[in-house]
């Protein structure tokens, strides 16, 4: 995986028909407030894309994700105008983890929700949802 600059990266955690997902904090001056989101979030310092999203997911869920674990990478556009690229990845997490999940001091709540749900709910983060859409239909 290249580590050229990049913002951040989110990954798209399955197990069966589901994924983990959380819903955000609900309160002003963070980016989509309220929505349903992935595991993810901002580059620190020089890691990789990969580093990150393994980083992240630890902090949010207590979770240790292996390479092995992930499927799929691909490198996208900033969203808007400036903003720099980002990653999304795909990857698998066992019962055994998730019945491990301790949940940070970000967000609301978690869930595991049914893929088809996360892809269509309607407080879910668009970007996401189409990613993880254009995923499955590849």
């Amino acid at each position: 995986m290249e580590n050229n600059s990049f913002g951040g990266a989110k990954i798209a955690l399955l197990c069966g028909d589901s994924l983990l997902t959380y819903r955000r904090d609900d309160k002003t001056g963070i980016p989509w407030p309220g929505c349903w989101d992935l595991p993810g979030g901002g580059r620190e310092g020089d890691e990789t894309p990969l580093q990150c999203v393994q980083r992240e997911t630890f902090e949010e869920f207590g979770l240790r994700i292996a390479a092995r674990q992930v499927n799929w990478q691909q490198r996208y556009d900033g969203i808007l105008a400036g903003y720099p690229p980002t990653w999304f990845m795909v990857g698998e997490i066992t019962q055994a983890q998730i019945a491990a999940i301790r949940f940070g001091d970000e967000g609301q709540c978690w869930q595991m929700m049914v893929i088809d749900r996360f892809i269509d709910h309607p407080q879910g983060i668009s970007h996401l949802q189409q990613r993880l859409a254009a995923y499955l239909r590849r």
